[in-house]
């Protein structure tokens, strides 16, 4: 029995474990493979982890462990190197291999929704999922602007972004969890009315389909899309890479 899974904390609810079941059932590997949640309060769990799981062949991570898990790895490939975040792990010859898999996923997925006029993105959160985003778009020759709680020396805080900043930066893409289920309620502090049908905007939440930043962007006329599309992307990524 082949077994993977997803390493996070806390993980009340998992796309990747349905997903994954779903698929063996599919390809008729429910024997062979199979797929769990290891929800892990720290990330120095990880080694006991890899102890007791000795069937384990590769694994994804998530909040909050995508940049903390880096020191654990043996190898990372050149987009893993370059972000310094890992969402995608290959156990291989006792070596753990660290990959980027959302890169993949983001871009293939937001290539379809981009205008012209799509030439400034506003990145909400500096997290692992908001350096993935950030690398591709710097791929595409996006500038973009990371937007967070307290301003720094990479980016501003919400208190900062007004309708001359939101003219401009007309794709806006939330790398946060605010606004993932249950607390659906509530939404990244921007200025919704500023947005126009000039607007795209992208959240890597899938669950709800529409959280409450889409429905106030929608309500303004702007393009919305949420994460579905970017995880079974980067989903069948990681099962591509898991089998090489």
């Amino acid at each position: 029995m082949r077994l993977f899974g997803l390493v996070g904390y806390p993980l009340t609810h998992s796309f990747s474990q349905k997903y994954f079941t779903e698929k063996f059932a599919s390809l008729g590997l429910s024997m062979e493979c199979s797929y769990e949640n290891f929800s892990i309060p720290s990330i120095e769990d990880l080694s006991t982890l890899l102890l007791q799981k000795k069937f384990l062949y590769g694994f994804n991570i998530t909040i909050p462990y995508k940049k903390k898990v880096i020191p654990f790895l043996h190898q990372v490939s050149p987009e893993v190197a370059a972000i310094g975040a890992c969402n995608c792990v290959l156990l291989k010859d006792k070596q753990l291999i660290g990959y980027n898999t959302d890169i993949i996923g983001f871009e293939q997925s937001l290539k379809p929704f981009l205008k012209s006029h799509h030439t400034h993105a506003l990145v909400l959160g500096t997290g692992g999922a908001a350096a993935a985003v950030i690398y591709v778009l710097n791929k595409l020759k996006i500038a973009h602007l990371s937007v967070s709680r307290t301003a720094s020396d990479t980016g501003i805080g919400y208190e900062s972004l007004n309708e001359s900043l939101l003219s401009k930066y007309t794709l806006i893409i939330n790398t946060s969890p605010v606004g993932q289920y249950p607390a659906i309620t509530a939404a990244p502090a921007i200025p919704y009315h500023y947005l126009t049908s000039q607007h795209h905007l992208y959240d890597l939440i899938y669950n709800p389909t529409e959280t409450q930043f889409l429905l106030n962007g929608k309500a303004q006329g702007a393009t919305i899309q949420n994460g579905y599309e970017m995880l079974v992307l980067q989903a069948e990524e990681s099962w591509r890479l898991w089998n090489v």
